[in-house]
């Protein structure tokens, strides 16, 4: 089975991203592309006095907060959010009772319903949902990511069973009840008075293929979804929530779903929890479109951010959708690296938005970048408060690889290439290979540069051979700066790692069995035939002793 892949956008492939994973993915897809702009980057914790005025939320680990600059001005940005959003704005936006009041209030379409703050006793909150019909939502006013979120609730014992989930055994005292709004749900992103992408969130699913069951088919699922950079760290992990799902559908884990049959996983339909962005800017509605623009435009200083749409099917409201939430801080990498579809680049709108002096700069072919880990590091160890990125090479990048056949002193082999690299400006690495062989990589923007590097690669002055050198062109993607990298590529090494990722699945299927006699074992002791027998083992049992 294999999903279609969406198309990603030219310049963040999933090399240049690797080591930067969710709200990271964020940060480093908008700071990117201020600095291949030519803008000075600067890296920040969350100590720094820098972000002292502005609305921070959670631990915020290194890699969230940065600030970009032009010779006349400097912005500072929390992930997606820059400076120009208010903080008065972000306040309404992240408690969605707030958020209802404002959007209600300005004409907005929004599901019926009422906050309730932790004062409210749990009769209160009952009392005022039997004045909507069902089905109901219920969820925290200031959670995020799904957390905490009960849709469809039919009847009284469901709303029951959802107001001691939420408010006692999950902590959230201060909740919403809305109606629940049948249809598919869309993330839109809008910068000033346009959307820039929209996105169907599909909750978490598997198509049939007659021949797979439905645990083997998640497991299928989720290799796909290692390939994309933005659900690499979003994989469907197998919980209570699924096997009552599924179960609840009529189906077990060892179902085996006629082909092309699509069946759903879980409720809620946030991409943390296995979802599929699809994208849907070309061909969503401009009724749509232009809600998603009104939400923005009724808070005052929300310049841009997601909005969060359900799409009325039933039209019971007389309008084309309803927004169920505004965030300031919104995720992006659903736009960046969809399931299906075009890729939507939301870091050019923003750095148009926040630098128009830049906007003729296009970074679609650029293929250099930094290191997001080694830039941070001094950050992470607490050595600094905040790190300066070294300038992105402007103009057109040329980039050769060299492999070079021979015997050298490696280590001061290596010192002295990147030496005569960094005098050049240029930007690359040199790794061992196997045995005589090593690989170098340089790029710049001067073409004499690396062919002045090409030359002084065969007269290191100290005793060395160098039998021969290959070039060719170098395609893939290079980080600033010029690394020294070691790479051990044994026949001993590569044994050993076979082995383990054999181990290693072998254990994850021991422990799979181990589950499934667990689960099965326990169903049978909560089955009413196990019960109902009960009085008959226990007469067995007293024979076999007298026996």
């Amino acid at each position: 089975m294999s999903e279609q892949q969406g198309i990603s956008l030219p310049q963040l492939t999933n090399d240049i991203v690797k080591n930067a994973r969710k709200t990271r993915l964020d940060a480093f897809a908008v700071a990117l592309e201020g600095w291949r702009r030519g803008l000075k980057l600067k890296w920040y914790t969350k100590d720094s006095e820098h972000f002292k005025d502005m609305i921070v939320f959670g631990v915020n680990p290194p890699g969230r907060l940065f600030s970009l600059s032009s010779d006349e001005k400097t912005h500072y940005f929390f992930r997606t959010r820059g400076d120009i959003v208010a903080n008065d704005a972000v306040e309404v936006a992240s408690e969605k009772d707030d958020t209802k009041v404002v959007l209600d209030k300005a004409g907005v379409p929004v599901p019926k319903g009422k906050g309730f703050d932790p004062e409210a006793t749990d009769e209160e909150i009952i009392a005022y949902s039997k004045t909507i019909d069902y089905p109901l939502v219920l969820k925290p006013t200031n959670a995020s990511l799904g957390n905490g979120v009960v849709t469809n609730i039919n009847n009284d014992e469901e709303f029951l069973k959802a107001m001691q989930y939420v408010r006692h055994e999950l902590g959230y005292d201060e909740v919403i009840v809305e109606q629940h709004v049948e249809g598919e749900e869309y993330r839109v992103y809008v910068v000033g008075d346009e959307v820039i992408a929209a996105y169907n969130r599909k909750p978490a699913n598997i198509t049939g293929d007659g021949e797979h069951s439905i645990e083997e088919l998640i497991e299928l699922k989720n290799r796909e979804r290692k390939k994309n950079a933005r659900l690499n760290s979003c994989l469907i992990h197998m919980d209570t929530e699924i096997l009552e799902f599924i179960q609840s559908a009529g189906y077990s884990l060892d179902s085996v779903p006629k082909k092309g049959e699509q069946i759903y996983l879980r409720q809620k339909t946030n991409v943390s929890s296995g979802g599929d962005p699809i994208d849907v800017t070309e061909t969503m509605s401009k009724e749509m479109k232009q809600i998603a623009i009104d939400a923005l435009k009724a808070v005052p200083g929300l310049d841009h951010g997601g909005v969060d749409i359900i799409a009325n099917e039933n039209r019971s409201m007389d309008v084309a959708g309803v927004v169920i939430e505004l965030n300031p801080t919104a995720q992006i990498g659903g736009a960046l690296f969809p399931l299906k579809g075009k890729a939507r680049d939301i870091p050019a709108a923003l750095i148009d938005y926040y630098f128009p002096e830049t906007k003729g700069i296009d970074t679609k072919k650029s293929k250099v970048y930094f290191d997001l880990i080694n830039i941070l590091e001094p950050l992470e160890n607490r050595a600094a408060l905040e790190v300066e990125v070294a300038p992105a090479p402007m103009g057109k990048l040329y980039a050769r690889k060299f492999t070079v056949y021979g015997t050298v002193q490696r280590q001061s082999y290596h010192r002295w290439l990147k030496k005569h690299a960094m005098d050049r400006n240029l930007h690359g690495y040199v790794k061992n290979m196997v045995f005589d062989e090593i690989e170098i990589v340089v790029a710049g923007t001067d073409r004499s540069a690396i062919a002045e590097f090409k030359e002084l690669i065969t007269q290191y002055p100290q005793n060395s051979k160098v039998n021969k050198v290959v070039e060719e062109n170098h395609e893939e993607p290079v980080t600033v700066g010029f690394e020294i990298a070691e790479r051990y590529n044994t026949n001993n090494l590569k044994s050993v790692q076979h082995a383990l990722r054999k181990m290693d699945k072998d254990l994850k299927y021991l422990t799979k069995q181990k589950n499934r006699i667990e689960k099965d074992n326990q169903h049978i002791l909560n089955s009413t035939s196990w019960k109902a027998t009960e009085p008959l083992r226990k007469v067995k049992s007293l024979v076999k002793k007298d026996a």
